[in-house]
């Protein structure tokens, strides 16, 4: 056999056992892809459901399988200022941008992270609550100063329920099922919402798959909504004239005479 026959060989033998490790599919679905906004929304819940397809051929791994569900919302232009006390008053002094940033953010897992991958597999990955703003060509370490204002940034917005991490969020049903409930708060904002499932195996990522799913608002509240977006000049009129009139109403029920 040749020297480039040989070559070729081996390299047939090294694709066939990259192949075989990566034989791992996900396949996942959802309980539902829409919520409805109606008059009396208190919040919802969506579950994502998956399981692991494994090739007939693949060796069975050391490791056992880890699942990192992360659900992301509207992408908007955020601002964070910081606060400083001059003599007795407080006032803005610092702030800064954070450009296409997720208004909700839910990251879930079967363990916690820090036991799934390491930091800098998380920060290259933009795993966790910490990594998922990041752009993929932002350096793996952020100044000290944005650093703080991400961290008031994620304080926030888990304060008012639209960040969260869930370090048990994720169960196995079986060696290759899962499960995973998404709280969706109603303090979510409406719009479409973007969900990353990826299967670990050994901190090392083995297959994702992504799913989506929308908030709306139904009846009253998006005909109302329609309104004031595509004909805000009546909409605005129709609000001024409801105002006098209630206004005149209330006068009336309780004018002393």
């Amino acid at each position: 056999m040749s020297v480039l026959a040989r070559i070729a060989a081996v390299l047939t033998l090294l694709a066939g056992g990259v192949g075989a490790a990566r034989a791992e599919t996900l396949i996942a679905a959802m309980s539902s892809h829409q919520i409805l906004i109606t008059s009396n929304y208190t919040g919802s819940q969506l579950t994502v459901f998956g399981v692991v397809e494994r090739d007939g051929r693949t060796v069975a791994r050391g490791d056992p399988y880890d699942i990192v569900v992360t659900a992301r919302g509207p992408q908007r232009m955020l601002l964070v200022r910081e606060k400083e006390r001059l003599g007795p008053i407080w006032i803005n002094r610092t702030q800064r941008r954070f450009p296409d940033s997720s208004l909700f953010l839910t990251v879930a897992s079967n363990r916690p992270l820090s036991e799934i991958i390491s930091p800098e597999t998380a920060r290259r990955e933009r795993v966790g609550l910490e990594n998922a703003q990041r752009s993929r060509d932002a350096a793996l370490n952020l100044d000290v100063t944005t650093a703080r204002f991400q961290d008031g940034l994620i304080r926030i917005l888990a304060e008012k329920g639209l960040y969260k991490a869930r370090e048990r969020g994720v169960t196995f049903l079986s060696s290759t099922v899962f499960s995973a409930p998404i709280d969706v708060p109603a303090t979510a904002p409406t719009g479409s919402y973007e969900i990353e499932i990826v299967l670990y195996a050994g901190g090392v990522p083995l297959a994702r798959q992504t799913t989506n799913f929308e908030v709306v608002k139904s009846g009253m509240e998006q005909n109302l909504a329609t309104a004031a977006h595509d004909l805000p000049l009546v909409y605005g009129l129709v609000t001024v004239l409801m105002a006098l009139l209630l206004g005149w109403l209330s006068s009336v029920v309780f004018r002393r005479d």
